[in-house]
Formats: C-alpha cells, structure tokens, sequence
C-alpha cells in the first residue's frame, strides 16, 4: 500500500520513525513535509498536499491511505478534511482506528504526536491500515450523503420540516 505522510514540527520525529516501521512492513511511503525542524511551521499545505495524494491515487485505482501528524492532530485532520474526498479521522486509540475504517472509510488518520508514546502511534495506524471499510449499507449510504453535500450542498430533507 501507497501511505501519504504530513507531519508539523511537533510529529516529524513520529513521521521520520513511523516512515521507516511502514517500510520495513512492506508500505510505500511518500514524505510530504516538513524536511527539516522549524518550529514555526506552516502545517496546512503539507498535510493537503498527503491528502490530495490520497485522492488522486484512489481515483487512480492506487491502494493509498494518508497518515497526518501534529501536536494533537486536530488541524492536521481539519486540513486534510478540506480536500474533496478526504474522510480524516482523528485517532487516539485502536477503537477509534478500527472504526474510522470499518465505519466511516476514512481513508487519513490524523494523531496528537504529543498525545501518545511512538509505540501506541504505531499500534493505532497499524490497526488502520489493517483495518477494512465493512461496507455495510448504513456505512455507504452514510458516507455517500456526506459526498454528495461535498460535491454540491445537497442535503436530505429536514425531518422537522
């Protein structure tokens, strides 16, 4: 599999560690930023640049995933989330791995470098990758309503309409 990496100052120690256990597993992996320490980094454009990664390997038939760091990880995923077709999931323990996967098929992850040990991030993309979308109507139909509000708006009508 094809795994986008973005990171801000606070995970490039995580990305740089989480590059090489994802190799040695067998994954491509592609560094998005930042190449160096700056603690006064702009992480948007990395982490957008994973997910439009992401994006445009699925679209291509590619199996990719994108993994985003930062010091909690909600930016990173907000970020991500803004790209058409990106389903971000903030991550914090292998339940929450799994089911963004088998629930929602989230196709980032999104981890509070300074939220968790090297060891437990590991665990949870692990979990992650690992993971499959079950494919469940409930699920398609779900994530389906939130494509089509992406791609033009469209809701279901208000029930208390």
């Amino acid at each position: 599999m094809r795994i986008h990496i973005a990171t801000d100052h606070a995970g490039l120690d995580f990305s740089t560690r989480l590059q090489e256990h994802l190799r040695s597993a067998g994954h491509e992996v592609v560094d998005h930023g930042p190449v160096e320490y700056d603690p006064v980094d702009d992480y948007p454009a990395f982490c957008i640049r994973a997910a439009q990664a992401v994006v445009a390997d699925q679209a291509a038939g590619v199996d990719a995933l994108g993994v985003v760091f930062g010091g909690s990880g909600n930016g990173e995923q907000i970020a991500a989330n803004k790209v058409q077709g990106i389903r971000a999931a903030l991550v914090w323990n292998l339940s929450t791995a799994e089911l963004a996967r088998e629930h929602n098929d989230a196709n980032v992850v999104s981890i509070g470098a300074r939220q968790h040990t090297f060891e437990e991030v590991v665990s949870f993309i692990d979990r992650f990758i690992g993971t499959p979308f079950s494919g469940d109507e409930r699920h398609v139909r779900r994530i389906r309503q939130i494509a089509d509000f992406e791609r033009d708006g469209s809701l279901l009508p208000d029930p208390r309409a």
